[in-house]
């Protein structure tokens, strides 16, 4: 094979890694941002603090800046804030892929974030001129963002070899949890020693200097790239020769009916119930339950996805390793990593709920949870470009469709199920999301394929001329 190191194929790795990186600190931002947006006292409604647990935060004496603009938002517009984002994101997933389909990935991927940082940088702006604005801006953003990851998969259908799949994959998304972990910690440092309009101005200006290096270094297929060596674009074009399709049409029947997609579809669904469920209740869980302030230790709160990162990269390398020198077939690779990937968080998650007051165990807990999810990078979440690499992009566009659901509907149930933040309440919410994780694990393992679908390769359509 063509030695990894400065090709062309990992600087596209790189460069989308940065993308995913800035893509989720974009997206996360506002959840910090919110908490200092607020009026102190317009969320008092809810403040019924559960007293399980002694109080045990550290209040630092530091000047806090606040010149930042206040508004008098209450818990439920809050909630319509943060959730906005979804309603754009979930209407751009298949008209992403099909369009990355047609036009190619890189335009469509680099817009998208370029899109997402603009409206990102007009966020106080929205915010000053009313809810109704800001609400807009978010859903803008969601539009944008809905394109990236099918017009990703889609270029990885044209650069990524087949026994490299796992390692490229894995390197470009994964940062999308470095960027929660970076930017969780940085934006509440941004908040309390500069001003909260700056946490949107830093990340929407450097998503835009991203932009300018992705539309001038990256190419949509290695046919069309510059200073690709004459060796790696043989060895790519020559390991992708009987995977794709040369039909124009997109064969939507086959594809709906194929069940080794809607496998993914359930897995893919399942496991992000529990992590959006996280993502969005775990500083209220910290803060109402274990009376720990998770704001004043972004660390914490950024722990798990630092973990998960770790694992994305490492679990892709190992997935790999196992198809080419171990010679472990793709679908028992991709359903090993999705079963680890999805009931280890599951039986960590229950566990949580049951540990009391003991809040280092319960960080603990929710780390490891969060990490071995990581497994599921290499599992159901690249399975579409084994099964259809053609139609990579519109399988995924399906399948996070679905998926973006539990984004809308998760937070709202745990927030419906939790009223009196007892113990009790939250065990609930644990146990909802383990059931639904382990649910999808076993149908994906029952139903998972890792051939390319005869509809997906060329010569399905026999009546064509």
């Amino acid at each position: 094979s063509v030695p990894a190191c400065c090709s062309a194929r990992y600087n596209l790795a790189l460069l989308a890694f940065f993308g995913f990186f800035l893509l989720y600190a974009l997206r996360v931002n506002l959840s910090v941002a919110l908490v200092d947006m607020v009026e102190p006292n317009a969320s008092l409604a809810k403040n019924t603090t559960s007293n399980v647990c002694p109080e045990h935060s550290s209040t630092r004496n530091v000047p806090r800046n606040t010149t930042g603009e206040k508004y008098s938002w209450d818990a439920d517009t809050q909630g319509w804030i943060l959730g906005s984002f979804f309603y754009g994101y979930i209407i751009t997933q298949i008209p992403g892929g099909y369009l990355a389909s047609k036009v190619g990935g890189k335009a469509l991927l680099g817009f998208g974030i370029f899109g997402t940082s603009v409206f990102t940088l007009l966020t106080p702006l929205a915010a000053n001129l009313g809810v109704g604005y800001l609400i807009a801006v978010r859903a803008l953003e969601g539009l944008g963002e809905g394109v990236t990851f099918p017009a990703m998969h889609s270029m990885w259908s044209s650069w990524a070899p087949p026994l490299e799949r796992s390692k490229l994959l894995s390197i470009s998304y994964a940062g999308a949890q470095l960027g929660t972990v970076v930017s969780l910690p940085l934006s509440g440092l941004i908040c309390y020693y500069m001003n909260w309009v700056y946490v949107f101005y830093i990340f929407g200006a450097l998503g835009v200097v991203w932009f300018v290096f992705w539309m001038w270094l990256v190419s949509d297929t290695p046919e069309s790239h510059r200073n690709i060596s004459h060796a790696e674009r043989e060895y790519i074009l020559s390991s992708l020769k009987d995977q794709l399709s040369t039909q124009k049409s997109v064969p939507w029947s086959p594809i709906l009916q194929s069940l080794p997609l809607w496998a993914i579809v359930v897995a893919h669904f399942s496991y992000n119930w529990t992590f959006y469920t996280l993502l969005t209740l775990l500083p209220t869980y910290m803060k109402e339950i274990l009376r720990f302030d998770a704001q004043e230790n972004g660390f914490l709160s950024a722990l798990p996805y630092f973990g998960c990162w770790l694992c994305i990269i490492l679990s892709g390398q190992i997935a790999d390793h196992l198809r080419e020198k171990q010679s472990f077939s793709t679908v028992c690779v991709r359903k090993c990593f999705t079963l680890i990937g999805m009931i280890g968080p599951a039986v960590f998650l229950v566990a949580a709920g049951f540990i009391g007051c003991n809040y280092e165990l319960a960080v603990a807990f929710v780390t490891i949870s969060t990490t071995l999810g990581g497994f599921c990078t290499s599992g159901y979440s690249i399975n579409h470009l084994d099964i259809a690499p053609s139609y990579a992009g519109i399988l995924l566009g399906i399948t996070n469709s679905f998926a973006t659901i539990p984004g809308m509907v998760g937070p709202v149930i745990a927030k419906n199920l939790t009223h009196n933040n007892t113990v009790g309440e939250w065990q609930t919410v644990f146990y909802i999301a383990a059931s639904i994780n382990v649910f999808g694990a076993i149908f994906f393992a029952s139903f998972a394929s890792g051939e390319v679908q005869d509809w997906a390769v060329s010569g399905y359509h026999l009546h064509r001329n």
